[in-house]
């Protein structure tokens, strides 16, 4: 499957978008592309030359890559074919994609230093089993010291990873790949779980609420209808929970009724804020508009508790990696302490 980095997606709507401004024909645009193209952008510009020359549409040739376009884009680009506003709809669409790829961002570097933190403390755990422990082991083995019950187990996780490594690493490939077909198979159900947690909870939320506003603006603008717009977005949300209120507003919208109303029946899970702009949005015909200050506001609550999470986790992990590895070396130097005070009795 043909995939592209967010830099080069954005590079190739970005010089769609410019060369269609200049008044440049599509087949020129593409032709010219290719010149410079290598890789993944290459082997798309030849297939989008290819659908062209037949006569096809850009969206229908964007489609046969369904890892580099989501159903957002295509239909994005489908209504700016159709109204004839591509080379404006590719602006919007690269602006769209730069503050997604943005946001992204921000989520990633917040989770880099907790997974630093915990592949530092495995590599310590591992190191003292594998160095340590089998060294401490033999002589307390010599010597025939009565061992506390923590010694005795980190002892016992030493020898099973030194003797049996081959079952260890066994048992972890299948635990890994069972957890992964777990994923795939109950995929909502694990993050169910997961989206419980407070914190969590509230995070998955706003970033569900900015990454609707963003995409919703981006459709409307784009001309298509909203009911479409929301069916799509239902898609692309995380939580499970999200896409049925948007299924709900939907239908509400179809019924006759305003987007906001759909939002009032939720139960609070859309807040006042968010209701009274979208309100707003529809008295005045600029819903879009509208959409495009939910998204970035929602994208400045995100940043703010993305920082107070990463600021509670960083003492956290550091205090719980700390007892645990304080743990261990008392489990040590215990039985050593207790052996050299019995030496010195004598």
């Amino acid at each position: 499957m043909i995939t592209l980095k967010g830099s080069e997606k954005i590079g190739l709507i970005s010089n769609l978008a410019t060369m269609l401004s200049a008044g440049i024909p599509i087949l020129e645009v593409v032709n010219s592309l290719l010149e410079d193209a290598k890789g993944s952008p290459k082997i798309i510009l030849e297939a989008l030359k290819e659908d062209l020359t037949s006569g096809k549409r850009i969206s229908v040739s964007f489609a046969r890559f369904p890892r580099v376009f989501d159903p957002v884009t295509i239909n994005v680009i489908t209504a700016a074919e159709t109204s004839g506003t591509l080379d404006i709809t590719l602006k919007d669409l690269k602006e769209g994609i730069r503050k997604e790829m943005e946001f992204s961002d921000k989520v990633k570097s917040s989770l880099l230093y907790p997974i630093f933190i915990m592949i530092i403390f495995a590599a310590v755990l591992l190191l003292v089993l594998v160095v340590v422990i089998p060294k401490i082991a033999m002589v307390f083995e010599k010597l025939r010291v009565s061992l506390p019950l923590p010694t005795r187990i980190l002892i016992f996780f030493s020898t099973v990873l030194l003797h049996y490594t081959v079952f260890v690493i066994a048992g972890v490939t299948l635990l890994v790949i069972g957890i992964i077909i777990l994923f795939r198979i109950k995929r909502n159900v694990v993050f169910d779980l997961l989206f419980s947690f407070p914190l969590i909870s509230t995070l998955i939320k706003e970033i569900d609420l900015t990454r609707f506003s963003r995409n919703l603006s981006l459709l409307l603008s784009s001309g298509l209808p909203i009911a479409v717009a929301l069916e799509l977005i239902a898609h692309v949300v995380i939580r499970r929970q999200t896409a049925r209120i948007l299924l709900t507003s939907r239908d509400m919208v179809m019924a006759g009724k305003t987007l906001s109303e759909g939002f009032r029946v939720s139960k609070g899970y859309f807040p006042a804020i968010m209701v009274k702009l979208v309100e707003a949005g529809e008295k005045t015909g600029t819903l879009d508009k509208s959409m495009q200050e939910i998204s970035e506001y929602f994208d400045y609550q995100v940043t703010n508790r993305l920082k107070l999470l990463t600021s509670l986790l960083e003492p956290i992990m550091l205090v719980v990696v700390g007892i645990v590895v304080g743990g261990m070396m008392l489990a040590i130097v215990g039985p050593i302490y207790g052996l050299v005070s019995q030496v010195g009795a004598r």
